[in-house]
């Protein structure tokens, strides 16, 4: 690599670290979901980057698109725990 593709390399590798780290501190689910998401199509970029298109392929198509709407599935089919703590105040008042 060399000149702008290196910086363009180094730039993706700092936005997939960065990705990462959202991810990991998020409180949210569904935020953090979606940073894990943005951190692998950042990698499947990497990936194309370094000459590794069959790579590249099956992380877009499975780390950022099949398991991000997996888990976005899942975290639907779940209560937010804003609800959950809004219900159990409602309980508590009527008892």
């Amino acid at each position: 690599m060399n000149g702008i593709e290196a910086y363009i390399f180094y730039g993706l590798l700092l936005f997939f670290l960065l990705a990462c780290v959202l991810a990991v501190h998020q409180h949210d689910l569904l935020y953090a979901v979606l940073a894990s998401g943005g951190a692998s199509a950042i990698l499947a970029l990497v990936f194309y980057m370094l000459q590794a298109p069959d790579v590249a392929i099956t992380e877009a198509a499975v780390g950022a698109g099949l398991s991000t709407v997996l888990y976005v599935l899942a975290i639907s089919l779940t209560k937010r725990e804003e609800e959950a703590e809004g219900l159990s105040k409602v309980v508590t008042k009527n008892e």
